[in-house]
């Protein structure tokens, strides 16, 4: 995974478009808060946390704001820095540690059809090489973040998702499409209705890392009774193609969010 700048931005706005099994407002107190976390896994690996707080509510137009956390790891070879480079030889591979950090608030803007929102914000950035060639740590770099997001449903029974996140703490862009259509509660695992579909991103920065990928969702899963009645998920699988590595793979993600 390519660390994007906050990796569940695509389920920011789940809490307010009132989906299949989705809260509503006239269902339970005003909801101001939504808690996240996700997990992509491939080849790299981020994980991330983070909370949304709307204060008039987050299935209301007005001021959003939004606070992540995440760590990842890939491998790279350190052909600037490691000596055996530097000797003509071939370096292995060596892991990048990422860490970022991000606080960006916005407005959103709620429709019949669905909700958009746009946000901007600092964002710190600490990643370092586990290479020969890294002699100290390096220090954290500061830079700014902005950020939108499309939900819209063109009927009752399908979904659309746009997302895009630039920053420059990393010189990094991130962009996700998705197209579902709802399909009925599979009762006999206890799970609720969601929308299923394709979905498409590209990932790029100014490390020179590009990755693209293909696969299929099921957005705003409800889960069995015995969990929160408001816990959601999205998950994801499908094939990815990384350009450093020049050849293709497969990649999975779970997402959680959960109103508070």
């Amino acid at each position: 995974m390519p660390f994007p700048s906050a990796r569940p931005a695509l389920i920011y706005t789940a809490a307010c478009l009132g989906c299949a099994g989705g809260v509503r407002a006239d269902e339970r107190d005003e909801v101001r808060t939504v808690l996240f976390g996700s997990l992509d896994a491939g080849r790299s690996t981020f994980v991330s946390a983070g909370a949304k707080y709307a204060p008039d509510g987050v299935d209301r137009d007005g001021v959003v704001a939004l606070a992540t956390l995440g760590y990842g790891t890939r491998t790279e070879r350190d052909w600037w820095g490691d000596p055996r480079a530097a000797a003509g030889g071939r370096p292995p591979r060596v892991s990048r540690h990422t860490v970022l950090a991000g606080a960006v608030a916005g407005r959103q803007w709620m429709h019949d059809w669905g909700v958009v929102a746009v946000f901007a914000g600092p964002e710190l950035a600490f990643e370092v090489l586990d290479s020969p060639g890294t002699k100290r740590l390096p220090a954290p770099r500061l830079g700014a973040r902005v950020q939108a997001e499309l939900w819209a449903r063109p009927s009752e029974a399908t979904l659309v998702t746009a997302t895009f996140i630039a920053g420059t703490a990393r010189g990094s862009a991130w962009g996700r499409v998705s197209w579902g259509m709802q399909v009925a509660a599979l009762q006999g695992v206890g799970l609720g209705a969601a929308y299923l579909g394709p979905e498409a991103a590209l990932y790029a920065d100014l490390a020179g890392y590009r990755k693209w990928s293909l696969g299929l969702h099921a957005t705003d899963v409800a889960l069995p009774a015995a969990l929160p009645a408001d816990l959601r998920l999205r998950v994801s699988a499908g094939w990815v193609y990384e350009e450093q590595i020049r050849r293709p793979g497969v990649y999975g993600t779970l997402t959680a969010w959960l109103p508070l």
